[in-house]
């Protein structure tokens, strides 16, 4: 059996959607947690239009999507637990497809399924999976910071599955951050334990508004990263695992990108230095040292040929 655990904060029109997704699967036992997170639309009311007796519905004061995972990983009744945010969809094979790897190998933690993007104009595109240490459909992701610090992230958070007791021993998901909570915590997993991934493509992510270079991303990062500060704790105690250093710098690299696009010229260089100094070999971070120098009027029409 297994706990789907899905997050929903103001969701309307989407969140229906989802759930259907998860009827849909091939694989039928399951329970679906949903944690409302003080939705103010009609979020909840589109929840219980989609009638059916595996899913329940938690309400809470608005607290934030960590908050809210974890409030559905204490509720969840199976050690299983699939995560899914309330506007990504699952394709019907993919609790088989999980289930599958957990069966096959069961001394792993933590389950990966590759992933398709869909924009806000419909494209799908699919995920850049770089170095993956095996040939065939399925195995252990060994190697997990070097294929993260090259690629699309190998674990996405609506393409994951964990072991209750593993997650609820690295902390849960911690709580106060706004962007990378998910990021810091497969991290904190893959020291921990092993990853097993199917390369089959079961899970597809919404990417709405904000997604590409040529506009704001959705939210601010955090000030005072206290996703690079809880890495680079990770890191003095697990320095030795390969590709972690590279897997800094490219957490530095991504809070470049948001920087520059916000127009922080000091952030966005502060940023890239910090990314240089963990891999003085990562070339992807010059762009934006030369669009954070130029002036703002070709800066912006420089980002604008993006779209």
């Amino acid at each position: 059996m297994i706990s789907v655990v899905m997050p929903l904060y103001n969701k309307t029109g989407q969140v229906g959607r989802t759930l259907k997704s998860v009827l849909a699967q091939t694989f039928d036992k399951f329970e679906v947690v949903v944690v409302d997170d003080g939705s103010t639309d009609g979020s909840v009311e589109e929840v219980r239009g989609v009638q059916n007796s595996r899913i329940r519905i938690i309400s809470q004061q608005n607290a934030g999507v960590a908050v809210a995972r974890n409030r559905g990983i204490a509720e969840a009744q199976y050690d299983l637990i699939a995560f899914l945010d309330a506007d990504d969809e699952w394709k019907p094979d993919y609790l088989a497809t999980q289930y599958a790897l957990s069966q096959k190998y069961p001394d792993c933690d933590v389950y990966g399924c590759n992933y398709e993007f869909r924009d806000a104009a419909g494209r799908v595109t699919p995920t850049i999976l770089r170095r993956m240490p095996f040939d065939g459909e399925d195995g252990i992701v060994d190697n997990y910071f070097v294929v993260a610090s090259c690629s699309h992230p190998p674990l996405w958070t609506s393409a994951v599955m964990v072991r209750k007791s593993a997650i609820l021993a690295t902390g849960g998901f911690p709580v106060g951050i706004r962007s990378g909570e998910d990021l810091l915590t497969w991290a904190r997993l893959a020291v921990s334990g092993k990853v097993a991934f199917s390369k089959r493509v079961s899970a597809v992510y919404d990417l709405g508004i904000g997604y590409d270079f040529a506009n704001l991303p959705p939210r601010r990062q955090d000030e005072g990263d206290p996703v690079g500060r809880q890495l680079m704790k990770l890191y003095k105690e697990h320095g030795h695992i390969n590709g972690f250093r590279k897997y800094i710098s490219h957490w530095h690299k991504m809070r470049a990108s948001v920087a520059i696009r916000f127009g922080s010229r000091k952030e966005t260089i502060a940023e890239t230095m910090k990314s240089l100094w963990y891999n003085p070999f990562n070339y992807k971070v010059v762009p934006f040292i030369v669009l954070a120098i130029l002036p703002n009027k070709i800066r912006i029409n420089i980002i604008k040929r993006y779209k």
